[in-house]
């Protein structure tokens, strides 16, 4: 599983990430030109076979348009710090990874 974690999700987390689930990679570490596009990020996610994780509710209407992949894992827990997001993440790693493996979703939304 490969997660791209978008500028509103703190680069921080990517070691934690990479332990828990795999590659990870901040969109500030791509060669996408600041600030990210949210049509560049989601081009990249998919050429590179990533799995969005953000908190940018405006990739909703890429999926409904263009459809996946990539496919999305949308955060709507507002402002947390990031031992609360890791926390969630943790608790939400088998939802995650079922998200990853389905040929059926494309989101996954975790409040």
């Amino acid at each position: 599983m490969k997660l791209l974690l978008d500028a509103n999700i703190s680069w921080r987390l990517c070691p934690f990430l990479t332990e828990h689930f795999g590659e990870c990679m901040h969109i500030n570490k791509t060669n996408i030109p600041p600030p990210a596009k949210d049509l560049a990020i989601w081009q990249f996610a998919k050429e590179y076979d990533y799995t969005i994780l953000t908190q940018d509710s405006d990739f909703l209407n890429f999926l409904e348009t263009k459809g996946y992949p990539p496919k999305l894992v949308l955060l709507k827990t507002g402002n947390i710090n990031r031992e609360q997001m890791k926390a969630i993440l943790l608790q939400a790693k088998q939802s995650i990874i079922a998200l990853h493996q389905s040929e059926e979703y494309g989101l996954l939304e975790i409040t």
